[in-house]
Order: C-alpha cells, then structure tokens, then sequence
C-alpha cells in the first residue's frame, strides 16, 4: 500500500514539473486561452476613394493584429463623412485638411478636431489638351473647388503662377472677388470638387484635388497633364483623421494613428503615387 501511495505522489510531483516548466508559454501553433487574447474593437473610419480608403487598407491586417476591426466607410463627396462622424454614425475620418474642417465645423456648428497629419496632396492645375502653362489662351476657362478653402488655394495656385493677381494680403482666403488683375481674362468657374475631373473636357484647365483626380485617372482612365502643382513647402493643408472632440485618448484612436503614422504608411504612399501624394509626419 505504501509503495503504491510513493508511486502516486511521485507522478503528481512529475506533472507539477511539466506543467511549470510548459505553463509560461503555450506551444507553437496552440491557441492563447480566451482570456488572453487581445479584444477586438470595431473602429468605423470614414474616408474619400483614393488615396485615403487605400491607405487605410494597407493598414487593416495590422489593425487586426492590435486587436482593431477596422471598418472603412467610402464617401464620395466632402460633407457627409463630418455630419457622420458627428452624429456618431463614424468613430473617425480621414479626408480633410485642418482648414476644412475648422471652416465646416464653425459653420456647422460641430466639435469635430484633427488628432494628427498623415499625408499631403498638393493641388494641381489639369489639362487634357494644354501641356505647358504658356500655351493656355487668352480668355481660357479654369474651373476650381467651390468651398472655401480648396476655392482659395486654388486662386492663390492662379496667382502664384502669375496668371491672375490678387488682393493684398488675402492669401488662401481668396474669392474670384479678391482678384485684382487677370491679364490673360481667365473666364473662372466654380464646381464641386467632386466634378472638377470631369469638368475637363468642358474647360482649357481645372484645379483639381489630388484624391479625386487621382480617383479618375484609376476609375475613369483620365489622363490628364500637370501645368502646375501647388508647393508642398510649409504648406499647411496635411490630410488629417477628425475626431469627436473628448476622443482623442481613446486607445484604439491611438493605436490607429500610430499605424497610420508608421514606416510602413511612407512606403506605401511613396511606392504608389508618385509624388502626387506626400508623407506629412
């Protein structure tokens, strides 16, 4: 009886020693216990086609492996993705400059702040038929964005290529009432940003956002010449991700800029636009 009492201690004893010396790590391949494993957060982000929804997706399986489901919502316009994200339909966006969104947000009436900068797309002047500003005519056509900010570095872009002139001092915050010279009698057209690509065909030239011009050229096969681009030198209109103000310190707000601010977002942008789009962090 004794030796049978030993022999049963002696395996108990064994498997304590197993299981002490296995117990800190789960094998290879075996599954963490459910308690162990990173929750996982939906984290709804609205965003225009390209590049924002792209560069959100180079970053979804990362976002995965931080325990973060990342739902992107595709806008095709610039005013929805606010009044959603204000609404709580959005948990972020990433569309917009911080001009653009202190314009809206006062004017709307909505506490909506940028929580960082991930890229910059510099305006640029289009044409489909013109391949050098010199050759665009006396009395030429140019649409430009209708809101206010994207409208007034548009006229800023005209003038810093002294095709018009404009009120001293007025600077982004310029109207087609502010110029004061226009040399070569530019007819200015004011559209939707939206419309601008397709707006080509009907004009000599159009100021165009970088997203939605690019979103054309993949979607449409545009094709169209670069006259000028506006500098990204000091240029203060960085796309940033809006929040609700009072969620900026939410962790998984956080994570994803952390992400979206990584070595591997510069790569991305910088292997896939060709200068059209710039890295801001």
């Amino acid at each position: 009886m004794k030796r049978i009492v030993s022999l049963a201690l002696v395996s108990v004893l064994a498997l304590g020693v197993l299981a002490g010396c296995g117990g800190a790590k789960a094998p290879a391949g075996e599954q963490q216990p459910a308690g162990q494993q990173k929750e996982q957060v939906t984290l709804k982000v609205g965003a225009t086609v390209t590049p924002h929804s792209e560069i959100l997706e180079s970053i979804k399986e990362a976002a995965a492996a931080e325990g973060i489901n990342l739902d992107i919502v595709v806008f095709t316009d610039y005013v929805q993705p606010n009044l959603a994200l204000a609404d709580g339909s959005l948990d972020a966006n990433y569309f917009q400059h911080v001009p653009y969104l202190e314009d809206f947000a006062s004017k709307r009436g909505l506490d909506l702040v940028s929580v960082g900068a991930v890229h910059l797309e510099p305006l640029g002047l289009y044409s489909l038929e013109l391949t050098s500003l010199d050759q665009l005519p006396d009395g030429a056509t140019v649409s430009i964005p209708d809101d206010p900010t994207n409208g007034g570095r548009a006229l800023k872009l005209l003038a810093d290529q002294v095709l018009i002139e404009l009120k001293e001092g007025v600077g982004v915050e310029a109207t087609p009432n502010d110029v004061v010279a226009n040399p070569k009698n530019l007819k200015i057209e004011m559209l939707q940003a939206e419309f601008l690509p397709r707006s080509l065909q009907d004009v000599d030239a159009a100021v165009i956002n970088t997203n939605y011009y690019l979103d054309a050229e993949k979607n449409l096969g545009l094709k169209a010449n670069v006259l000028a681009r506006e500098s990204a030198e000091d240029n203060p209109y960085a796309n940033i991700v809006a929040v609700r103000a009072g969620d900026e310190a939410r962790p998984e707000i956080k994570k994803l800029m952390e992400l979206l601010q990584s070595e591997a977002v510069a790569k991305f942008i910088e292997e896939n636009y060709d200068g059209a789009v710039i890295p801001a962090f």
